[in-house]
């Protein structure tokens, strides 16, 4: 048996249409723009819009926007064509700043293109999913689904599809083995259609169009069984793993040469979302501290005259995937602790200094580390970096902590902003951080870190900081 690639993206049945639909907006509209507004027409308008579509159709492969949308979210199917539209933006400013090429080209019609490009790729598919979603509530293209299985998956399905019928799924009924009386004993609500051969000879009349199967993976055989008699019909066939029994982190398909696999703790932040988020971390540091360049030279001298001992507080954490980083800080203790044992900072703690009480409550302490962002070993949103005696000892107590480090630390971070800030003097406040953390890496996207660092504002610099 030759290797292969087993395991793709389901593909859109319009793609092809889709395609030429983006390029004809990228393409057409920037000549449009420059003769609304009455500029005449050069050949780098007609080349920049060129390279813009071909690069537009590059970038929207490696965000897979010509996917099958069916079952999926319309604002997801939304903002993924708009992020890749805004990345082509981007790269397009960059070359003309850096080509000097700015004088050869009209802000007014450039920018009224890019926006007019941006609302027609989000409105066109608005447009069209409104119109799917019209003709699929009244029954067309529609696909008749079935569920082999029941139990908390099979459930769960039943009610997305119940929930969604925009979606164009018809359930048809569960199919199981088992006695009805037995499955009701779980699950009282849930009535069988018949047995799985039962289904398999409805598939093969074409009663039904879509099997989702939703046996748990330890059943492993039984599954190969009816994947072997799913074989002999012409129906779409879907598994639904039990993953819900782990903790997974940004699952995702993976692949080592020829062979796939299914990772399951993986990092969000990978590729050009590395690359996006390292450039916004970046522009945002050097923003910061263009502000705060003052305030932390006064800041600076309060510590260093009202105190003896280093302004700057460097101290071990661990950054991202465990490696050991220096964090600074401004001090705010008598003592600089950075061994194998940190007393964790209490209210009141007679370590604190007078001035060190005010930068920590205010989180003035931490205005140093947008120099760590700068140097690339922390991020202006990700999980807190704790002290490695805390990790050492936390990693031991809560299942999954060590998985905080699947991205880069953070000055603000989810579990901040969700109350979960200053001192975790109980193992409960520890595991509602870790929680918060781990959410956000699983829900990570550029958009939650700008959300992160506008709450920052409101929830996030004061309360009760001590840690």
């Amino acid at each position: 048996m030759t290797s292969q690639k087993m395991i793709r993206p389901n593909p859109n049945s319009f793609s092809a249409v889709f395609r030429l639909i983006d390029l004809a907006i990228i393409f057409g509209l920037f000549p449009l723009c420059a003769i609304v507004y009455g500029i005449a027409m050069a050949p780098i308008y007609f080349a920049t819009a060129a390279i813009a579509a071909v690069g537009y159709l590059l970038v929207a492969e490696s965000f897979n926007v010509y996917r099958s949308w069916r079952g999926t979210s319309q604002l997801k199917m939304m903002l993924i064509p708009l992020a890749a539209w805004v990345s082509v933006c981007f790269a397009v400013m960059l070359f003309v700043f850096f080509a000097k090429m700015g004088s050869d080209f009209s802000r007014v019609a450039t920018g009224g293109w890019m926006l007019c490009v941006m609302v027609l790729l989000v409105g066109w598919r608005l447009a069209f999913g409104a119109l799917l979603k019209h003709f699929r509530k009244k029954g067309y293209n529609t696909r008749k689904v079935a569920i082999v299985g029941v139990n908390e998956m099979a459930v769960a399905m039943r009610k997305e599809l119940a929930d969604n019928p925009e979606m164009g799924y018809q359930f048809v009924g569960y199919y199981d083995d088992r006695s009805l009386p037995r499955v009701q004993e779980q699950f009282p609500g849930a009535c069988l259609e018949g047995t799985i051969a039962d289904l398999i000879d409805k598939t093969r009349r074409g009663e039904i169009e879509t099997i989702f199967i939703a046996l748990p993976l330890k059943a492993q055989k039984r599954i190969d069984e009816i994947l072997k008699q799913c074989g002999d019909t012409t129906a779409s066939v879907h598994l639904i793993p039990d993953f819900f029994t782990y903790n997974l982190i940004h699952a995702r398909l993976s692949e080592v040469g020829n062979m796939q696999t299914i990772s399951v703790y993986e990092t969000p932040i990978f590729g050009f979302n590395d690359v996006l988020k390292r450039m916004f971390d970046i522009v945002f540091s050097l923003c910061v501290l263009a502000v705060i360049a003052i305030p932390m030279l006064v800041i600076a001298a309060a510590v260093k005259f009202t105190s003896p001992g280093p302004v700057i507080f460097k101290q071990f954490r661990y950054g991202l995937d465990g490696r050991k980083i220096h964090v600074w800080k401004f001090r705010s203790m008598s003592v600089t602790e950075n061994g194998d044992k940190v007393v964790q900072a209490k209210k009141g703690d007679m370590r604190i200094t007078k001035v060190g009480a005010f930068i920590r409550k205010t989180s003035l302490d931490e205005l140093p580390q947008f120099i760590n962002v700068l140097q690339g070993s922390m991020s202006v949103v990700g999980p807190r970096p704790h002290a490695v005696a805390h990790n050492e000892e936390y990693r031991k107590l809560i299942p999954y902590y060590m998985l905080r480090h699947k991205v880069k630390p953070g000055i603000t971070g989810w579990a901040q902003i969700n109350g979960f800030r200053g001192e975790t003097d109980t193992l409960d406040k520890m595991e509602g951080r870790v929680h918060y953390d781990l959410e956000y890496i699983r829900n990570w996207s550029i958009w939650m870190d700008i959300k992160i660092v506008f709450l920052t504002f409101f929830k996030g610099f004061v309360g009760s900081h001590v840690h």
